[in-house]
């Protein structure tokens, strides 16, 4: 998992990225391909 500052390029990454929000940090999340994930906060 990456932490990284901007969430919102990541998204960008691959079709099935979604932002989520738990425990006040951001993290994007993807199903079908885990090696997406990263988090900021």
């Amino acid at each position: 998992m990456k932490v990284v500052s901007s969430i919102k390029t990541l998204k960008h990454r691959h079709a099935d990225c979604k932002v989520v929000r738990r425990k006040g940090r951001l993290y994007v999340i993807n199903k079908t391909n885990p090696r997406f994930k990263a988090r900021q906060g």
